[in-house]
């Protein structure tokens, strides 16, 4: 995080997609809540989707276009983009020439740290100049390759949090304080084996809690429901093993859906591609769904 790589530097870096149409796709170096993607768009657009982690991007080149909170918004080169977790948005390229990225997706339950279990702030504009955010998470999108270690985790969380807070709409309001601990005994219980559909029950006998504190709770330290934060974990094991060459149809059911067709319900709302197009776009190629 000691590198403070100007702009100018960074957008050089990322390889021009040329005219071919699609998505490119290419993950950096990542560790536990926090993973790095380098991505490019020509002419197709992502469908609307919806992840349950935090997106924090910066436009490289072209005019990155995007629906969100039922507005239309467009981030030039330079310029971030805040997206929340849950929050349904799409992208689409400003120009015939496409556009390309660079973004870190970061689990809540990080900032949650980072926060001291302070409420997860919210951001009503998502796009952000350039000079408004701090220089070492621009540092943190300069090498994505390079590796994440347990400090540098903690600093990415920590930059991600200020600028967070920073740029948060809402003002300060004394909430209830969350039952972070217990709440945590949920989260862990679905993510150690998201193909296990745990009854409301077990959440009660973890947690100690009630379902209704469960419910109302888990979204505010987390940022989603437990059904959808058991999807997303599904998600990330059935693309780890699409990554890996492994089939579809065995990639669904080793992820705990009931079949392909679930799976890739699933998979599109949460990343705006279908599973075929996603595997397609991580070889630099183009499919059909």
């Amino acid at each position: 995080m000691q590198r403070k790589p100007n702009l100018e530097a960074l957008c050089r870096r990322l390889p021009a997609g040329g005219n071919l149409p699609g998505h490119r796709l290419r993950f950096g170096s990542g560790t536990e809540g926090i993973e790095r993607l380098e991505a490019s768009l020509v002419g197709e657009a992502f469908s609307p989707h919806r992840h349950d982690t935090y997106a924090i991007g910066m436009t490289l080149r072209g005019v990155q276009t995007f629906r969100y909170r039922g507005e239309l918004r467009h981030c030039l080169p330079g310029e971030w983009h805040i997206l929340h977790p849950d929050e349904t948005h799409d992208g689409a390229a400003g120009t015939d020439e496409g556009f390309g990225y660079r973004i870190i997706y970061i689990d809540p339950f990080l900032i949650q740290e980072a926060l001291g279990g302070r409420p997860l702030p919210f951001v009503a504009d998502p796009v952000v100049r350039h000079r408004d955010v701090h220089p070492s998470l621009l540092a943190s999108l300069a090498d994505i390759d390079e590796p994440l270690g347990d400090l540098e985790r903690l600093e990415v969380a920590l930059l991600v949090a200020g600028m967070l807070e920073r740029h948060s709409s809402a003002p300060a309001r004394r909430r209830v304080p969350l039952a972070l601990e217990p709440l945590s005994r949920v989260r862990d219980l679905i993510a150690d084996d998201p193909a296990v559909r745990h009854t409301v029950e077990e959440f009660e006998d973890v947690s100690g809690l009630d379902r209704w504190t469960i419910a109302r709770q888990f979204r505010a330290a987390f940022g989603t429901s437990p059904t959808r934060f058991r999807t997303m974990r599904q998600l990330d094991r059935s693309r780890r093993m699409l990554a890996g060459g492994v089939p579809l149809c065995d990639a669904a059911l080793g992820a705990g859906f009931a079949d392909q067709s679930h799976m890739t319900r699933m998979f599109k709302r949460a990343y705006g591609l279908t599973p075929a197009r996603w595997v397609a776009a991580l070889a630099g190629v183009t499919a059909h769904p």
